[in-house]
């Protein structure tokens, strides 16, 4: 099965003209960490779910491990283990469900950040860490519709924004980011106002 709309960091693709009876998405993210400090990585993605004003709609709308879903279940992390798919199927390390169709008009985009659990005290970075990627998946028959594979090097950075689903013009686009953060979830978390 072809593969979707492949883009670097700042491309953007329209969703909806990829797939014109659009209604919900699979967001797959990977990575590989080179294990350098002996220490397991943990990485963890995460969903911010913002308004217009740029913040989140509330601080349930921030979807990550500690809670998996939305209020009104449009966003769904599926928890740290996945399961395989089917054979030959590429394995995304975590992946979050996103129904558009029944997304609050009020959410501009769902922005999602990785980031390295404890990375601090495991003196760990994005800089050891390879293959990571962002991809999005169209439910209702498994197409992959866009893939953004960050190339570049955060060395210091221990949480990166990976890309981002956006409303536009009664569309839904996609947008491959790439930012790192210094400052770890927990700035990404303050700089989009959740209260952390």
């Amino acid at each position: 099965m072809a593969g979707g709309v492949s883009l670097s960091k700042g491309g953007n693709v329209s969703l909806t003209k990829e797939a014109p009876n659009l209604t919900a998405v699979t967001v797959g993210l990977g990575w590989q960490a080179r294990s350098t400090t002996g220490a397991d990585f943990d990485l963890d993605a995460s969903a911010l779910m913002i308004g217009a004003n740029g913040r989140v709609l509330s601080d349930e709308h921030f979807v990550f491990f500690n809670n998996l879903k939305s209020p009104d279940g449009t966003v769904e992390h599926m928890g740290d283990e996945l399961v395989g798919g089917a054979a030959g199927a590429e394995q995304d390390e975590e992946e979050v469900k996103v129904d558009l169709a029944r997304m609050a008009p009020e959410v501009q985009k769902v922005i999602f950040p990785v980031s390295i659990y404890d990375a601090d005290a495991r003196h760990q970075n994005f800089g050891q860490v390879t293959g990571a990627y962002i991809r999005i998946i169209n439910q209702a028959d498994g197409r992959e519709l866009a893939r953004y594979d960050l190339t570049e090097d955060a060395s210091t950075e221990t949480a990166m924004v990976f890309g981002e689903l956006y409303r536009y013009g009664g569309e839904w686009k996609f947008r491959a980011i790439g930012q790192g953060y210094a400052s770890g979830l927990r700035g990404i978390a303050l700089d989009y106002g959740v209260n952390v």
